[in-house]
């Protein structure tokens, strides 16, 4: 096998996670740093998880074997519930999730440090690939890797996803908000010890929920590419997809010599692992549209606050003064409506204060990211954006993510990680070189030019020895 057949290159580059945070982000980014099996850290805080977690309610049934007709009452139910869902839409109701483009954007900022480690759980199966136990979970790990393939790899996608949105900064979120991917990652640190937790928590998590449905809905009806939720929709079914694997894995690993009770309760308390953490609902209905954009506003408010001339006053102070205000941005958006600058629950075009931000010859082009773009276009438009453009800076048709073009075949600088590879892998012993490509496909490194190569290369190894 050349390892050179398999190269692809990522299509973006690595998000904009905050430098510090909470503890909850510091456990976070020290997993995805030091991916070391048995990581302490990891272990101290899979353990308090743990605790917590196993006194939430669990909705498994209580034995073993009812698994898999659990999992296919499952599906139906969320199916049904969906179809509900769709009929109340094509009936005249309005999107149950997001109220405007803001809101959605808002909803892929806030579950990112979640879904840039999609998968993160299972990395530590990738050693035992030989065992046939688990073998279905290494295979449900490299799918959601895309089987090194930067197109179908689930990290690339939601990078892209953020990029094309142009909110890929995402300093200043919540510290609650990683607590879901440090949990990700400590599992997949920790699966020699902890392995019916393990199983346990892709049981839960690979199952289809409604939510997953709703938002690729609502989100293709914001003109914002759904690829990434439509993906993990088809991948997740209970026939033959990881829903399936997942009952399949906990099947499969019951001890047939031992006690049987015992790990299914452990697999229930990594089951009851998904619920810690702010889930994607949770994260959705705690939208506050005028709290985003003044939080937006203080941001800039830091670093622009002697910036502006004094020829513009309003009622009597200059914008800096404004500025310098620690308490004045709530007041200085008052301000502007009343001087008329800002004309709430109309078309934003029809207010100076936008026009300076957005369109041609705007004084302001560039001082707001689209993302904070979309806060204040959908709070100046207020009841009028419910029948307004759905995306007024779309860029891209709702399918551009899928139809990315390759990059395979770059060259020079480009290329030189993946050249590189090639050259310390064919020095390596055959064992070396197994041990090499399973670091490489860590969450921190699998998205990554070399990253995607060594999933390819380990893939097709172990497609070949089965």
């Amino acid at each position: 096998m050349s390892i050179a057949s398999f190269v692809d290159t990522p299509a973006t580059q690595p998000i904009s996670l905050a430098v510090s945070g909470g503890p909850w982000q510091r456990i976070y980014r020290q997993l995805l740093e030091e991916p070391v099996p048995g990581h302490a850290l990891a272990r101290s805080f899979i353990e308090e998880c743990l605790h917590e977690a196993q006194h939430l309610p669990c909705d498994l049934p209580p034995t073993v074997q009812a698994l898999p007709a659990w999992s296919v009452q499952h599906s139906q139910a969320v199916s049904a519930e969906y179809a509900t869902y769709l009929a109340g839409r094509k009936s005249g109701e309005g999107r149950r999730y997001f109220t405007g483009h803001a809101h959605a954007l808002h909803f892929l900022r806030s579950v990112a440090p979640t879904k840039l480690v999609d998968g993160a759980w299972l990395y530590g199966t990738l050693p035992h690939w030989r065992d046939n136990r688990l073998y279905p979970l290494v295979r449900t790990y490299l799918e959601e890797l895309g089987d090194g393939v930067a197109a179908q790899n689930h990290v690339c996608l939601y990078r892209r996803l953020l990029a094309t949105q142009g909110c890929d900064d995402l300093g200043e979120l919540d510290d609650a908000l990683y607590r879901q991917g440090a949990i990700q990652l400590a599992l997949g640190l920790l699966t020699e010890d902890y392995l019916p937790e393990v199983i346990g928590y892709n049981l839960g998590y690979e199952q289809l929920p409604l939510h997953l449905l709703i938002t690729a809905f609502e989100l293709n009806e914001l003109g914002i590419d759904p690829y990434y939720f439509q993906l993990h929709v088809t991948i997740d079914n209970s026939a033959s997809g990881h829903a399936a694997k997942a009952v399949q894995s906990v099947l499969e690993n019951l001890p047939r010599v031992g006690d049987t009770e015992a790990f299914y309760r452990r697999v229930m308390r990594g089951y009851c692992l998904n619920e810690l953490g702010v889930g994607s609902t949770a994260v959705i209905e705690s939208f506050d549209l005028e709290r985003e954009l003044l939080q937006a506003l203080e941001r800039k408010r830091s670093v622009a606050s002697q910036m502006h001339s004094d020829y513009c006053r309003i009622e009597g102070r200059t914008v800096n003064q404004w500025l310098a205000d620690d308490n004045g941005m709530a007041g200085f958006l008052d301000a502007l409506q009343r001087h008329g600058w800002i004309r709430r629950d109309r078309d934003p075009a029809n207010s100076r204060f936008w026009r300076l931000v957005q369109g041609e010859g705007a004084s302001m082009f560039g001082v707001f990211s689209p993302y904070e773009r979309h806060l204040l276009h959908d709070w100046i438009a207020g009841d009028w954006r419910q029948d307004s453009p759905q995306n007024p800076f779309r860029r891209r048709h709702p399918t551009a993510i899928a139809q990315l073009p390759s990059t395979a075949h770059q060259r020079g600088e480009l290329d030189r990680e993946r050249r590189d590879l090639l050259v310390q892998l064919n020095r390596l012993d055959a064992s070396q070189r197994e041990v090499r490509l399973i670091e490489l496909q860590a969450p921190a490194h699998h998205a990554s030019t070399a990253g995607l190569a060594a999933t390819r290369t380990f893939a097709a190894l172990a497609q070949q020895a089965r």
